[in-house]
């Protein structure tokens, strides 16, 4: 498939668009956050369990050979086994989605993986990638574990934040070519004044204080270092990998952004100092509807947070009273990633939890106004998902037909599980679920090829449509092993549009921006988000949006992360429009010039 691609320029409640989804043409208000108490798991859509996803493992193809590395050299340090992520990110700006896998270096003192690097793999335009890490300046080595991508200065590319055992890198990009700005920035993601660096894990990008600048989330995980390694055993003779209830949680940083030059940590002030946690995800929504971004962040053997924004740059934890905290026992489980998605189209939200093995997937799902509930046994998750050890997870709609469906990276942390415990294994097979449109899942992975019948020890997991061809495809890292392209096969017919945001400055990337892509009364809803699943980012601008076999989507609605809106539609299945946060005034002019067309057609 090609897409045609148009330019929207667009801003505020007057957008000169076609702007609604009824046949009178009355604008169409965003639907409520809540339109019922709870989900219904009866209603028919006509949705079944049957797919026509097909997935092609194209990694060699491709021209992606990367390989993590561990650094393990016999006595097992718990990090090695914790990595890595992989990120999508532009880079270079040519529209085409690039990929970063984060690596691990090895000890010092030990011979194991010194000198692995991460790796940057530039798309070449024709669904192959080259390596260009060395001549982008990304050759360093760190212990690397994850990251995330987004225009920090506002001056129109990229840049790149690398989180580590140890220092984290910020890496301003300069054209194409990145300089290690993280000294000058203070952005190293420690807390001030501590003795040993950090264990960072998963870092989002978003606008914390609405002044226009994204300021930088940095979870850590527990305080450990090679010198204060503990012995942990399984079977109670050998050396295992530890748990983190071995050792002191760290507290997760938020960085001002001081006007793209210096950052500043702003973590006690925020209300988010919290040395308890010991966090590996994180997922940035408005999760109370009033236009401010939030923070759901997945503890390992501690609570979930949530911190709920408050307008003047402070937070608060309202995970216990919003029934995220624990499982439905009172107990924290140990979650490793978390996504966010709403599975009716309802504008109720659920944030997915990937869980340890024995610990099935969470799925707490907004049944009113402040409250959660895990409904992961009522959407037949739980079985499927017990023994699994889950870490990156990700909804997303790959057989475009307007629902969600859920994808998870699996495997576990101990090479040796298996000898102990016989019905779990190290490597494990990826998972699908698909979504029956009813509020439940199906789980198809053994029909859709690809490898996901093939056990893999999956770490991060990220979607983009790396292809252009409408769909949309799965990348997956691994630990110790390489990483995976998954191309998404799915047959014609479901239809699509592609919505690109261009924002405002100094938010270029509209991070934080909601799209909600409408067909008849259904809309779906997109977050322009740089974190979600574990330790990853997957490609959020443009944003792309399955048709269910409609031939157009009736409308597009923009809100922007500075409170202004923009509609536009209808949109023609296979197109993409660029809608841009520009002001209104300037789309009437252009619309008045060109007669016969309409406004949001109009070039820049």
């Amino acid at each position: 498939m090609s897409a045609h691609k148009t330019v929207l320029l667009a801003a505020g409640l007057l957008a000169p668009a076609a702007t609604s989804c009824d046949p009178g043409g009355a604008e169409r208000e965003e639907a409520p956050a809540y339109t019922e108490t709870r989900p219904s798991f009866t209603e028919r859509t006509g949705a079944d369990a049957s797919s026509s996803i097909r997935f092609t493992d194209v990694t060699a193809a491709a021209g992606i050979d990367f390989v993590h590395a561990t650094g393990a050299f016999g006595e097992k340090w718990m990090p090695e086994t914790m990595g890595s992520g992989v990120l999508v990110l532009d880079y270079d700006g040519d529209g085409w989605p690039d990929l970063f896998f984060v690596n691990s270096t090895g000890w010092e003192g030990h011979a194991e993986d010194r000198g692995a690097t991460s790796m940057l793999f530039r798309h070449l335009g024709d669904g192959t990638f080259r390596n260009v890490t060395v001549e982008a300046g990304l050759g360093r080595p760190i212990y690397g574990m994850g990251g995330s991508a987004a225009d920090y200065d506002a001056d129109g590319d990229t840049d790149l934040y690398v989180t580590a055992v140890g220092d984290n890198r910020l890496y301003r990009n300069d054209g194409g070519r990145f300089t290690d700005v993280t000294s000058e920035t203070g952005t190293a993601g420690s807390a001030p004044g501590a003795a040993d660096p950090a264990w960072s894990t998963a870092s989002a990008w978003f606008d914390a204080d609405r002044d226009g600048w994204l300021d930088l989330l940095v979870c850590n995980y527990v305080d450990w270092t090679p010198e204060t390694d503990l012995f942990f055993s399984r079977d109670g003779v050998n050396k295992s990998y530890a748990t983190p209830e071995e050792y002191n949680g760290e507290s997760c940083r938020l960085l001002r952004n001081e006007a793209g030059g210096q950052f500043r940590d702003v973590t006690a002030e925020s209300g988010l100092d919290n040395p308890d946690g010991k966090s590996l995800g994180i997922v940035i929504d408005d999760f109370t509807g009033d236009g401010l971004p939030d923070i759901a962040i997945a503890n390992d053997t501690y609570q979930n947070f949530l911190y709920e924004n408050q307008g003047d740059g402070t937070f608060v934890d309202v995970a216990l009273d919003a029934g995220v905290a624990f499982d439905e026992f009172g107990r924290a489980r140990a979650g490793m990633g978390v996504d966010v998605g709403d599975i009716l189209n309802r504008g109720q939200l659920s944030i997915a939890i990937g869980n340890f093995s024995n610990e099935p997937v969470s799925l707490f799902t907004q049944i009113q106004e402040g409250l959660f509930q895990d409904l992961a046994g009522a959407a037949r998750l739980t079985r499927s998902t017990l023994l699994p050890l889950t870490f990156g997870l990700r909804f997303v709609d790959l057989d475009l037909d307007r629902y969600v469906d859920l994808v998870l990276g699996n495997g576990h942390i101990e090479p040796e599980i298996e000898a102990i415990q016989g019905d779990v294994t190290f490597a494990q097979p990826p998972q699908l679920f698909r979504n029956d449109g009813r509020g439940g899942f199906a789980d198809i992975g053994r029909l859709v090829g690809g490898g996901f019948d093939q056990p893999i020890v999956a770490r991060g997991v990220a979607t983009l449509d790396f292809d252009r061809d409408g769909d949309l495809d799965l990348v997956i890292s691994t630990n110790g092993g390489p990483a995976k392209l998954l191309r998404n096969d799915l047959g014609p017919g479901p239809g699509w549009v592609r919505v690109r945001l261009a924002g405002a400055a100094p938010n270029l990337g509209a991070v934080g921006a909601t799209v909600r892509v409408f067909v008849g009364d259904a809309g779906q809803r997109f977050v322009v988000s740089t974190a979600s699943s574990y330790l990853s980012q997957s490609e959020a601008n443009p944003v792309l949006a399955g048709l269910g076999g409609a031939g157009r989507a009736d409308s597009v609605v923009v809100v922007w992360p500075a409170g202004g809106r923009s509609v536009a539609g209808p949109v023609e299945a296979g197109r993409e429009i660029v809608i841009h946060e520009a002001a209104i005034a300037a789309v009437a002019a252009v619309a008045s010039a060109e007669e016969g067309r309409e406004p949001w057609e109009q070039e820049p």
